[in-house]
């Protein structure tokens, strides 16, 4: 196994996005049961009302009703931007429970961290991740507002 191997996910994988740069980070429902054989994440941030399970990996809740917006709006662009950060060398998955609304918003907000215009992150993300990701006008506002600077 090369270190490659070892601390990324390999495009083609389910749930797998690349981001512009080559960046490879997941999305995946919480509600399906991860595939045994697929390999695990070495972080992973938690979009969920309430807190995730006790996780073998390093992890990260912010507090996202589902069909809402991060409950902790000022602390939401620091998380992402450590995903973002992290997903570079890391094995990053970004989950909620059905994987299409907040973890698209979130992909989406990766996206325009990694250069996707914020106008056009929301299409990215539905072309290389779920074409139904980012489920309400609100999240697709979220994406269109996102800070990509700071």
């Amino acid at each position: 196994m090369t270190d490659e191997t070892a601390t990324a996910w390999r495009a083609g994988e389910p749930g797998v996005l690349r981001l512009p740069s080559g960046r490879l980070v997941r999305g995946r429902g919480l509600r399906r049961p991860l595939d045994p054989a697929a390999p695990l994440p070495a972080y992973g941030v938690y979009l969920l009302g309430g807190p995730p399970p006790a996780l073998p990996w390093d992890a990260h809740w912010l507090r996202w009703p589902d069909f809402r917006l991060p409950a902790e709006r000022d602390r939401a662009p620091a998380v992402l931007r450590e995903a973002w950060r992290r997903c570079a060398d890391e094995r990053v998955e970004i989950a909620c429970g059905g994987g299409r609304g907040r973890t698209g918003t979130a992909l989406a907000c990766l996206a325009v961290l990694d250069g996707v215009p914020p106008e056009e992150a929301v299409a990215f993300v539905r072309r290389h991740y779920d074409r139904r990701a980012v489920e309400t006008p609100w999240q697709r506002r979220y994406v269109r507002r996102f800070p990509s600077a700071g």
